[in-house]
């Protein structure tokens, strides 16, 4: 007999209100709804916590959970805190996949079931995603990643991998180490193109984007990555980023005050090397480099 795949979702919130509604809209359309979906509520103020209880009251598989989070939410890290929190809550609860999901987004009622099909085609596919759209004027545009990379705001992870690389870490960054790590031990990390999801919130607007530029530098020199990509990186992003000038100075001042100051790197040895042939892939093939390579 045909068994369905079993997967659970857990969403590290805080604030969202303005958005969860569609992403509550997006989940409970499902046409293959997950096992549990656990919104982990660190500390919102608005009426997150009243929206997901109104919505637990008419789906079982919907949970609340409550992280006592500190007032100023710290991007990157505090998400991941929330995170292991619920995650720590499933027990012996039976799934396949986990997924960590933002709350501020929207998809299609076959997204999951059709990014689960991909993980059925390729039992090497660890970690996947769709590509996320984000709003640009008049229209809504896909952003540009590695072929390598999925998206951190919707990842889905199988779970006999997310057990072999041990979970998320609670770093800035930890959606690149995930992927570092997983290709180190043999699983292939990818995103797929015709899967999309729109991303309400645009990236960098919880931070500040000169903020966002400068934790990108941190995170590129704490990941082991190769100087001479962080070189060619660094003046498309002067030339290119915005502000102008501003942004790609931004992430180079990030990338030498934690090479300054010695911060401790988020890789061992064997896992640098293997972020540093995917960055050679790269720099090879430019982003779009053959997908489900690993190193």
């Amino acid at each position: 007999m045909f068994s369905p795949v079993k997967y659970v979702v857990i969403s590290p919130v805080k604030n969202e209100a303005r958005f969860l509604p569609q992403t509550i809209a997006s989940m409970v359309s499902q046409k293959l709804p997950p096992v549990l979906w656990l919104v982990v509520d660190d500390a919102s103020t608005d009426a997150t916590a009243r929206l997901i209880k109104e919505c637990g009251l008419k789906y079982p598989w919907v949970h609340y959970l409550l992280h006592p989070g500190e007032a100023e939410r710290k991007t990157g890290s505090a998400e991941i805190h929330a995170f292991d929190f619920g995650f720590k809550t499933l027990g012996n609860l039976d799934f396949d996949f986990i997924v960590k999901l933002d709350g501020d987004l929207r998809f299609s009622e076959s997204y999951f079931e059709r990014l689960l099909a991909k993980f059925s085609g390729n039992e090497k596919l660890g970690i996947a995603s769709g590509v996320y759209l984000e709003e640009t004027g008049a229209s809504w545009m896909p952003v540009e990643m590695p072929s390598y990379h999925a998206a951190g705001a919707s990842k889905v992870v199988r779970r006999k991998c997310f057990a072999e690389i041990g979970g998320f870490i609670a770093q800035r960054g930890w959606d690149t180490i995930d992927e570092i790590r997983a290709q180190a031990k043999g699983w292939d990390s990818a995103h797929f193109p015709e899967i999309q999801f729109y991303h309400l919130r645009k990236e960098g607007t919880g931070m500040g984007a000169l903020h966002t530029a400068v934790m990108h530098g941190e995170i590129f020199y704490r990941s082991g990555g190769s100087p001479i990509f962080f070189f060619l990186k660094s003046i498309h992003r002067l030339l290119l980023g915005r502000p102008f000038l501003i942004s790609g100075c931004s992430m180079i001042y990030g990338y030498f005050r934690a090479l300054l100051g010695r911060r401790e790197k988020l890789v061992n040895p064997l896992e640098a090397r293997t972020y540093r042939r995917l960055l050679n892939r790269r720099m090879r093939f430019g982003i779009k480099s053959p997908a489900h390579a690993r190193a």
